[in-house]
């Protein structure tokens, strides 16, 4: 079997089309899954029972649950309750939903690794607690959780071909599509494949980069 370099010229402008929303999803859904994941971190530690007991089984339930289950019930059963999303949007949602459930134990690891005595000392110093919370205890948390943050990033990357099972048109998307109406099957999904591999190795560079800025 020949290359065919012709195929591989006719599909780079669908390449690029599905790179960009392999893209977006993949910035957006990680933005969702740190704040998300932050935020459930933070309500696991209110005293109250009533917060924690909640958050626990709403986080485990999403956390033990297949992310395609979860994104062809965001995307085909809630709108029947009156929540309509475009397929993109869903698909951002649903993957950061899914990955905050992991980031949420990241930063808990974090802020349980900071020391006693930085507790002791902005309590000898009577800062308030969102001061405490804010210019203590955070930031040392998330410089120490960096590295497993970046995993997930790409963790999040390689499931983005999921979204194509909601009609998103990702880049395997793309190269599906046009597999079919052309049925050339090897180069694009030739290229797909070296397009994930080089993505994921230059987010693994910039995220050892940013670690090494932040240990600094």
């Amino acid at each position: 079997m020949e290359w065919d370099w012709g195929a591989v010229s006719d599909f780079m402008p669908h390449f690029w089309d599905g790179l960009l929303v392999t893209l977006q999803a993949l910035a957006l859904g990680s933005l969702i899954s740190f704040a998300l994941g932050l935020a459930w971190a933070l309500l696991m530690r209110v005293p109250t029972r009533w917060v924690r007991w909640p958050v626990g089984v709403v986080t485990e339930f999403v956390r033990n649950t297949p992310l395609l289950v979860q994104l062809f019930f965001l995307f085909y059963v809630m709108p029947e309750w009156g929540l309509t999303m475009s397929a993109l949007t869903t698909g951002v949602v649903g993957i950061g939903l899914h990955y905050s459930t992991y980031t949420m134990q990241v930063y808990r690891a974090g802020i349980e690794a900071v020391p006693v005595g930085q507790w002791e000392a902005a309590t000898a110093l009577n800062l308030p607690m969102t001061r405490t919370w804010r210019v203590v205890i955070l930031p040392q948390a998330i410089r120490r959780v960096v590295p497993a943050l970046g995993n997930y990033v790409i963790s999040m990357l390689k499931d983005t071909p999921l979204l194509m099972a909601i009609t998103v048109l990702d880049m395997l998307g793309e190269a599906r599509l046009f597999s079919q109406q052309h049925f050339q099957f090897t180069e694009p999904l030739t290229v797909i494949g070296v397009a994930f591999i080089v993505i994921s190795y230059l987010a693994s560079l910039l995220l050892r980069s940013l670690e090494r800025r932040l240990v600094r």
